[in-house]
């Protein structure tokens, strides 16, 4: 069964021996995004540290990574969005090789919706390298938009696309004649 929690640092080994097993496969489709040195277990322990870093956990190991944060790279100014919102913003996704296709992206993704939705922030964000083919279909069946291409001045000469999705609240999904008797409640 798959499960979603907040990493902790007993899972330093098993994030590092995905994400040991992730970059070759990455860098095998042309996606120069990560190397050995990036992402590394100083990274991933201020995620931790930080209660921004959640795992996805199958069978008992560690199947994917994501952190989910506030932290807005400078450069998402570039992006075709409002740089100025506050925002849910998802890095360092890694699904197992082992683990892909069984909805481990999806229950991370899901995961970002719901801390946002917690903690009132309109849009979830994330970007990835021009050469990830997976993401750049997984987010727009996710309902983000496609939001434009950046640069990062900390992975010169990649290029970056991003993606945006609105966050709709519960009480937004209600119809409006039941929202009167939902706050009665």
């Amino acid at each position: 069964m798959l499960a979603i929690r907040q990493a902790t640092t007993s899972d330093l080994p098993g994030i590092l021996q995905l994400i040991s097993r992730v970059v070759p496969l990455m860098h095998a489709a042309g996606n120069y995004q990560w190397e050995a040195s990036y992402p590394n277990e100083a990274v991933f322990r201020q995620d931790i540290d930080r209660q921004h870093l959640w795992v996805a956990e199958l069978g008992g190991k560690v199947a994917g990574v994501a952190a989910l944060t506030t932290d807005q790279d400078p450069e998402y100014a570039q992006a075709d969005w409002d740089a100025s919102l506050p925002a849910l913003v998802t890095h360092r996704l890694a699904v197992d090789p082992a683990a892909q296709g069984q909805g481990v992206a999806v229950a991370l993704l899901k995961q970002a919706e719901k801390l946002a939705i917690k903690q009132k922030l309109p849009v979830l964000r994330v970007d990835t390298n021009s050469e990830n083919r997976a993401t750049q279909q997984l987010f727009p069946k996710l309902g983000y938009r496609f939001a434009g291409e950046i640069t990062l001045a900390f992975r010169p000469g990649l290029r970056f696309f991003c993606y945006e999705k609105k966050v709709v609240s519960l009480r937004e999904n209600i119809p409006t004649d039941n929202k009167s008797n939902l706050s009665q409640q």
